[in-house]
Order: structure tokens, then C-alpha cells, then sequence
């Protein structure tokens, strides 16, 4: 197979993979602009007899959105914001200071991460609850602030500095603190990038803990309210669509203006 053929031939996957990867927000849009009996229609209706734009209207006041909104975006912001600091702080200390049983304290680390996250749900309901946490936002955020996959992915970067930086700092009189603050944070800017991609789009799309740790709707987050919308006995599929469509167009909105960095940031993770 020659060069141009090759190129015809990725041409074509790729096109293949962007076309499968756009039918379903194609379909989760026709369907929030379609009336009830057109989404539940046999066989299916594609394109509505009449665009309904009415739906985003009644989801938004069906229910709490700009409270949602809200919730969810402080929520996001300081687990990232929380994920960063204490990430970073612990993987400095894993990768650049030797201390009695460093590489085995870091391993039982990582086997935190081969412990399916269902199971620790029970055990930070219960301190949540023993803290009085329960229904506010603190107590949706806290369990957050720090995650063993940051501490890894962050300790992979500084990794590898060069040593030489270190000692330099060393005789020009920093401490650990300085040289990790002044020196090798900043070198360290992929891997935050990619740890603030990471923890965003988990914190915003995170359904089970909202879920479990409140009850009240004025502390729900974007994801928790949206799960209200699917009833007991049965489904209002265009509004549910149509708060699917609002509850995904902020982060869209953030991968467009800020393209560029999370691809570098995607990036430079895989080459580590």
C-alpha cells in the first residue's frame, strides 16, 4: 500500500470513528426536540414533524437548573483545585525525598487503585454521616480532594526532572517546600493539565456519590437532578434529553475554548 493510500485509508476510519462518535448527541438533540409520542414512536421517528424548542424551557422549570449549575460547579472546581495542591504535594514527596518505607507506602497506594470505587462508598457514607456532612456541599467535595491516580500521575512527571535541579536549589539554601513550589511545579504544567481535564470531566459527569450523599435538590448536583427525571413509571424523554443537552453544553463549551491544552495535556500524559 503506497503513502496516498494509506492516507485514503486513515481518511476513512477516522471519519468512520467522528461519525459514531457524533450519532448519539445527533439523536440526544433530534430527541430533545421532539414531543413525547414522536420519541417513544415505533418504529422510530429521526426528525421530528415540528422542532419543539419548548422542551428546554419546561426542563428548566421543572426543575432547580441555575441551582444546579451552581452546585455542580463548585463542586468541580474544588476537587480539582483540592486534587492539584495535595496530588502534586504527596507525588513530590513519593518521587524527590527518601524517607523509611517510601516505596512501599507508594504501592500500597496503587493498590487502591485495583479496588473497584463501589467499595469505598459505604465507608465514606458513614464518616460523612458521623461528620454531619450529610446534604451540603462540603460533604459532596471533601471525599474528592485528593485520589490516588492524581498522586500517581503527577509522581510520573516528576519523576522526570533532572536531580541536578534539586541539589542546585539544595546549596542555594531552599527547602523541599520552595523547591517543590518555586522549581518543580512549574516544570510539572502538562501534568497538571492533565489532572485538571481528568478530575473535571470526572467530577462533572459523577452520578453515583452526589447521588447516595444528598437528598435535599437545592445541594444536587447537574447529573443527580437530571436522574430525577426518570420517574417510576415512566420517562419524559425529550425534557430528560433536553437537560442532558444544557447539562453537557458548558464543558463543550470549555473543550472548544481550550482545545488546544487538553490535547497537549492528553497528550504529554500518554508519553509518560
Amino acid at each position: 500500500m503506497d503513502n496516498k493510500k494509506e492516507k485514503v485509508f486513515l481518511h476513512i476510519v477516522l471519519i468512520t470513528g467522528v461519525i459514531f462518535t457524533l450519532i448519539p448527541f445527533i439523536w440526544m438533540f433530534l430527541t430533545s426536540v421532539k414531543t413525547l409520542g414522536e420519541s417513544i414512536q415505533v418504529p422510530p421517528v429521526i426528525f421530528p414533524s415540528e422542532f419543539k424548542w419548548s422542551n428546554y424551557k419546561d426542563v428548566m422549570a421543572t426543575m432547580p437548573f441555575m441551582k444546579f449549575y451552581y452546585n455542580t460547579i463548585a463542586y468541580t472546581v474544588v476537587r480539582t483545585i483540592g486534587q492539584i495542591i495535595f496530588c502534586s504535594m504527596a507525588a513530590y514527596a513519593f518521587a524527590r525525598i527518601e524517607f523509611p518505607f517510601r516505596n512501599t507506602i507508594f504501592l500500597l497506594l496503587l493498590a487502591v487503585l485495583m479496588v473497584p470505587g463501589q467499595i469505598f462508598l459505604l465507608p465514606q457514607y458513614m464518616i460523612i454521616q458521623k461528620l454531619g456532612l450529610l446534604n451540603t456541599l462540603s460533604g459532596l467535595i471533601i471525599p474528592g480532594l485528593f485520589s490516588s491516580f492524581g498522586t500517581f500521575l503527577m509522581r510520573q512527571f516528576f519523576m522526570t526532572l533532572p536531580k541536578e535541579l534539586e541539589e542546585a536549589a539544595i546549596i542555594d539554601g531552599c527547602n523541599h517546600f520552595q523547591i517543590y513550589y518555586k522549581i518543580m511545579l512549574p516544570l510539572v504544567k502538562p501534568g497538571i493539565v492533565a489532572l485538571i481535564i481528568i478530575t473535571a470531566l470526572a467530577s462533572w459527569n459523577q452520578l453515583m456519590w452526589p447521588l447516595i450523599v444528598n437528598t435535599s435538590t437545592d445541594k444536587m448536583t447537574l447529573s443527580a437532578g437530571l436522574a430525577a427525571l426518570s420517574g417510576q413509571h415512566g420517562t419524559d424523554y425529550p425534557l430528560a434529553m433536553a437537560g442532558a443537552i444544557l447539562g453537557v453544553l458548558p464543558m463543550l463549551i470549555m473543550f472548544i475554548i481550550f482545545q488546544k491544552k487538553f490535547i497537549e495535556g492528553m497528550a504529554s500524559t500518554g508519553i509518560k
